[in-house]
């Protein structure tokens, strides 16, 4: 995986997490937490799982630098200028993106079995979101009924990848390939409303 998705996954992910704080009233330190924890909270539980040590971000602190970076300067940003309310969903949704794969690829990297390795890769995508929004007190993205397709583009996305990978010559291009499928699938998903059937008591 070619380090520049990996920072830059982490800084989407941090700059979701500070638009996603605008209108709870926390101060600097407090988003600055809230970027930190979904930057690095999917990609830690994934590392714990696979028995990864140091954690990804422990051995390359540049992570955790790209995160409050990212977090300090969309901070800035919008204390002064009005972005629009979509703009935290598609971020979110490069986010899902880009860490659905990673994580896919890195527990296939450490001989996970496809599936599990497809599991982790929704780990990896949707965990730093949850944490995200439990920690601003919202229930999480992925948990409501009203959402549109979430860790199912993950699924979808990570599935289409490992079938590639085990399936077709070696090749760059099925990484992006996956991570196509599952923006596509979100940003349709929020277009469209789409969503999954929901259980009805």
């Amino acid at each position: 995986m070619p380090t520049w998705i990996e920072y830059f996954a982490v800084a989407v992910s941090a700059i979701s997490a500070v638009l996603a704080a605008e209108g709870k009233r926390m101060d600097l330190f407090g988003v600055t937490v809230l970027a930190l924890v979904t930057a690095v909270g999917g990609g830690t539980i994934r590392d714990l799982c696979l028995g990864v040590r140091p954690l990804f971000w422990i051995e390359q602190p540049r992570f955790v630098w790209t995160a409050l970076i990212a977090a300090v300067v969309t901070f800035g940003v919008v204390r002064f200028v009005n972005l629009p309310a979509l703009l935290l969903e598609v971020a979110d949704a490069f986010g899902l993106a880009l860490f659905g794969i990673l994580g896919t690829e890195k527990a296939l990297a450490h001989g996970a079995p496809g599936i599990v390795a497809i599991l982790l890769g929704i780990v990896t995508g949707v965990a730093g979101g949850i944490l995200r929004d439990v920690l601003r007190r919202e229930i999480p993205w992925v948990f409501q009924a009203e959402q549109n397709l979430y860790a199912t583009a993950v699924f979808a996305g990570s599935l289409a990848y490992v079938l590639m990978r085990d399936w077709l010559p070696p090749s760059d291009a099925h990484r992006y390939i996956g991570m196509g499928v599952i923006l596509v699938l979100r940003l349709a998903a929020m277009r469209w409303k789409l969503r999954l059937p929901t259980f009805e008591s």
